[in-house]
């Protein structure tokens, strides 16, 4: 089944009418034989039939939704267009140093058993862990070294033990035959749970899709942020939560930011916790990227909070979901690369065999982006019969379904898409880091345009409190 209509049938209603729905191109667009753009593609556009659900409901309305394929698989990548104007009025890329520091140590490696690893080093408190783990030093040579001391599986064991990310390239056989595997492969791809009982709320008024509609996102890195970005770009006031002490790669807030405003609370002061607790109150969405356990601990999950507000929309995202033995475990979009089968597709080359990961991370793109999709479809149903939903989304749930997808043929020479590729697809706008230039929505509808009506924020520069 292809994805766009796996997206359909977790939307629960008739198909969209043949001509509302256009994507034009095809994979591939990147050096992969996966067909990342119409995954991408496809969920990008069910976001697109979910806004056309909510316009309806509003208005009695729909209307039409274009997608491109080349568009829809810049963006993901939106991270390496994301460029600010230097002192000499040039545009020049932003990146995080530290965090390029880390991604050059993140790597494949051999093991002891002859099969292969990927120990993750994004983050530097997960750096110094890991290298304390591996007693290795920060050089690939060193880890590669270390890595091989040690079976495949042991390691992955000592890695999830140590709370840090990691683990063995499984291919996609080996990967559905993990009772974990197993566990995803019977859930479709988007969850939307009913966790509790309220009234119809009809949409608020105005003139967008997500009017008066407040989202809080506690979200970092990259799927999550993209969840709470896709809101802003339909119209919803989104908070972002964070706090000075929490880690960050500062590249990606500003390339997932647009539209957003930000806080800072810090939840481990129980008169902090209670301001988020009084926005819960009047919230619409409520969207955390904390490992299960985590979020449970801090009181937050999903029905504590259903509780506090009936009618809420709660949306869980992290890497192995939350059910199965690997839910608790963190993780990066390779580490869903690694486990689903994708990464051991692999190369062949004169020096022999070698996992490769894909070039751009699509499973945090577009986990992003299936995320949104679920918080509409959920919204739509509270419209119609109330409740309150839990969305649930997961890196290697969307690594299954781009698996899925099945791969193309062969490839032609120099697939890429560098700056000049998709200048016709980028924007410029005013921030806090100067004059900045990024990719715009890649979505186009032909009556709600979808635009984002705030700037980039600095973090923490906003009060934590609702526009209106």
């Amino acid at each position: 089944m292809s994805a766009f209509d796996k997206l359909m049938a977790i939307r629960g209603l008739p198909l969209p009418e043949k001509d509302e729905v256009s994507i034009t191109g095809s994979d591939p667009v990147l050096n992969t034989h996966f067909r990342l753009a119409a995954t991408a593609s496809a969920a990008i556009a069910g976001i697109g039939v979910a806004v056309n659900d909510l316009w309806e409901l509003k208005t009695g309305r729909r209307q039409s939704i274009a997608i491109d394929a080349v568009a829809a698989t810049a963006a993901l990548k939106s991270k390496n267009y994301f460029q600010a104007k230097n002192a000499n009025g040039v545009f020049e890329n932003v990146t995080d140093a530290s965090h390029e520091a880390n991604r050059g140590l993140t790597g494949i490696f051999q093991t002891k058993d002859g099969r292969w690893l990927l120990p993750h080093f994004g983050l530097d408190h997960l750096r110094r862990r890991m290298l304390d783990l591996l007693q290795a030093d920060a050089n690939t040579e060193s880890i590669a070294k270390a890595v091989a001391k040690w079976d495949a599986l042991e390691l992955e064991n000592a890695i999830d033990e140590a709370r840090v990310c990691g683990g063995m390239i499984r291919t996609n056989e080996e990967w559905l035959q993990e009772p974990h595997g197993k566990i995803l492969a019977a859930k479709p791809v988007v969850e939307i749970i009913k966790i509790g009982d309220s009234e119809p709320e009809p949409m608020p008024a105005g003139d967008r899709p997500l009017s008066g509609i407040k989202a809080l996102d506690l979200t970092r890195i990259l799927a999550g942020p993209i969840t709470g970005r896709t809101l802003a770009e339909h119209g919803a006031d989104v908070l972002m939560v964070s706090a000075p002490h929490l880690p960050q790669v500062w590249s990606y807030v500003a390339d997932t930011s647009h539209g957003k405003r930000s806080c800072y609370l810090d939840l481990r002061d129980e008169s902090e916790k209670q301001t988020l607790l009084d926005l819960v109150k009047t919230a619409d969405v409520f969207s955390q990227g904390y490992r299960p356990d985590k979020i449970n601990q801090m009181g937050l999950g999903p029905e504590a909070l259903a509780e506090i507000r009936p009618g809420l929309v709660y949306v869980s995202i992290n890497c192995y979901g939350a059910d199965g033995p690997f839910s608790h475990r963190g993780g990066w979009e390779q580490i869903a690369q690694i486990m689903t089968g994708i990464a051991a597709e692999g190369v062949q080359s004169s020096s022999g065999y070698k996992p490769k990961t894909l070039p751009a991370a699509a499973n945090d793109y577009i986990t992003g982006y299936l995320g949104a999709y679920g918080t509409l479809l959920a919204l739509a149903r509270r419209a119609r019969e109330g409740g309150s939903y839990h969305v649930r989304v997961s890196l290697c749930q969307t690594g299954m379904m781009i698996y899925d997808q099945g791969k193309v043929g062969t490839l032609p020479e120099n697939l890429n898409l560098g700056m000049s590729d998709v200048d016709s697809l980028c924007m410029e706008s005013d921030s806090h880091l100067g004059r900045i230039k990024h990719l715009a929505p890649v979505l186009s509808l032909s009556e709600t345009r979808p635009y984002w009506a705030l700037p980039t924020p600095k973090m923490g520069s906003n009060d934590p409190r609702w526009l209106g």
